[in-house]
């Protein structure tokens, strides 16, 4: 598969392209991150504008050759916006139109099959307060019990209800999920998500016993994170642009 035939990026607006932009970065990024699955699972965009219209990867293109224009544009039915050569995985579609329906604030939705995102998701325990990272994202973390692969859009109710408001899920026997107002704010959501994930296995790998954190600690920390001038705020300001600069030093090309 080649980027050949892909939409044009002179013929959008402005707030569609940047979007593109964004997203193109963000699978780049993960993939720099390690934390790809080869052409499974799946990030998205809500375009802007009063349609529902959001952008996947196209079915079969690996994330660190994903650009702009070849972003694929569909409806929440799961139909393609405009001419496209390339396909969209099902599951994915599922998964994502689930939350773009019903949470206007979810511009940006990622969901990744990484090894120790899914090894934390498949035990009881689910992602304990270990260490400062979890204890930033521990109450705005929701859990999803598995259902096989996502292909049953009935599942679709389920999920949304399991996430809520909040904006951080795992997705139980399966993987991470994470949303944000921005690809931005998405992308550093799953960084904290999947680095508490790491920690939480390399800890409990090393067979000592956990040393404790006072409550009132957690609690604190806690509050920290789901503030709106924490974490996020420092996404979009700070660690986007720092990303985007890195992404341009080691696998530009994602702006076309």
């Amino acid at each position: 598969m080649t980027a050949a035939n892909v939409v044009s990026l002179d013929k959008m607006n402005e707030a569609e392209r940047q979007v593109r932009i964004d997203l193109a970065a963000a699978y780049r990024l993960v993939a720099m991150y390690g934390w790809d699955d080869m052409v499974f699972t799946h990030l998205s965009a809500r375009v802007p504008g009063p349609e529902h219209h959001f952008l996947i990867n196209p079915y079969g293109m690996m994330f660190d050759e994903i650009t702009a224009s070849s972003l694929v544009k569909i409806d929440l039915d799961g139909n393609p916006v405009g001419e496209t050569p390339y396909k969209v995985n099902p599951a994915g579609f599922t998964i994502h139109s689930a939350v773009h329906e019903v949470r206007e604030d979810a511009q940006c939705v990622m969901h990744l099959h990484t090894l120790d995102g899914t090894a934390v998701a498949s035990t009881s325990l689910g992602l304990q307060p270990l260490n400062q990272t979890a204890q930033l994202i521990s109450d705005d973390l929701a859990y999803h019990d598995y259902e096989g692969v996502a292909l049953d859009l009935d599942e679709r109710p389920r999920l949304q209800r399991d996430l809520g408001g909040k904006n951080l899920m795992l997705l139980r026997n399966h993987g991470t999920l994470t949303v944000g107002k921005t690809v931005a704010t998405a992308f550093m959501r799953m960084y904290y998500l999947e680095r508490a994930c790491s920690m939480q296995v390399r800890t409990f790998a090393m067979g000592s016993a956990i040393y404790p954190t006072e409550e009132q600690v957690i609690e604190k920390n806690a509050e920290v994170g789901s503030s709106p001038n924490g974490l996020m705020k420092v996404a979009d300001r700070l660690a986007w642009p720092a990303l985007l600069r890195k992404l341009d030093r080691h696998n530009p090309g994602y702006r076309d």
